[in-house]
């Protein structure tokens, strides 16, 4: 694919790792990309809305992405995800190497196109996964030590999962049940409970339902692929995240999948 006249969204609080900030902005502006450095309670989706590009770019973690991805839905935008955080899912699913952001540059200059899923949870995209009860503090607690001390968090998650003995009650499309954790990934995940495994596909156009449940979960059910799916819950608030950010849901709530919803760019490499 020949260049385009790229937009680059850079998080300069995604993470710590080098290069910072300027670094991969000069990177970025040296191959003809335009970047806009995220100020402080700055909009990503206000400045993306306002950029006049080809192709719109972010580089941050998985919490910066969503916002971009869905204003590059909307205008029908090829996206190029630069990995520059301390969760890079979607970037690692999509062939990206996370540690490298500058060669995920190369996406804008010379890169293939292909089409992937994205989902909806009410309003809201996402490109990873729902995480509905524990698990989503289980997630963001352990991701956010990872680097540092991977045993130690382990064992902060399985006391947090032993804290809590009462399960969760919920209703999926109507019917009744009781978990401790729920997950609704976009596409297939090879996981175990304290990590998100790869997704060897994020083109399937399917949702998966993993739970598992007991006072401490050892093990996933499921999954079960479905297209569309509605959680609503007896007791309120329940704990959740979004592409691993804690938030608060609005119950109902219907997640469906958006088959081959977005444009991506990635490098090509020999």
């Amino acid at each position: 694919m020949q260049g385009v006249e790229g937009f680059l969204i850079v998080n300069p609080r995604s993470g710590s790792a080098r290069p910072d900030a300027g670094e991969l902005a000069d990177e970025a502006r040296a191959r003809g990309i335009r970047v806009h450095v995220l100020a402080e309670g700055e909009d990503p989706a206000a400045v993306a809305r306002r950029a006049d590009a080809s192709a719109l770019g972010v580089a941050g973690g998985d919490g910066s992405l969503a916002d971009v991805v869905a204003v590059a839905v909307e205008r029908d935008l090829p996206f190029v995800c630069v990995p520059f955080g301390t969760r890079n899912h979607f970037a690692r699913d999509l062939g990206i190497d996370p540690g490298d952001p500058v060669a995920a540059l190369e996406a804008f200059t010379g890169g293939s196109e292909r089409r992937v899923d994205v989902g909806r949870a009410g309003d809201r995209l996402f490109l990873n996964n729902v995480s509905v009860g524990l698990y989503g503090r289980l997630v963001h607690r352990r991701e956010r030590h990872r680097r540092r001390r991977e045993a130690l968090a382990r064992l902060r998650a399985l006391l947090l999962l032993a804290r809590r003995h009462r399960p969760l009650e919920l209703t999926i499309d109507g019917d009744p049940f009781e978990t401790r954790v729920l997950l609704v990934s976009n596409n297939r995940y090879q996981l175990d409970l304290f990590s998100l495994g790869e997704r060897p596909r994020l083109d399937e156009g399917s949702l998966y339902l993993y739970r598992a449940d007991g006072v401490l979960p050892r093990h996933w059910d499921g999954p079960t692929a479905v297209r569309e799916l509605t959680i609503d819950a007896r007791r309120v608030p329940v704990p959740a995240a979004i592409d691993g950010e804690p938030v608060a849901l609005e119950l109902p709530l219907l997640i469906r999948a958006e088959p081959q919803a977005l444009r991506v760019l990635v490098p090509q490499f020999e």
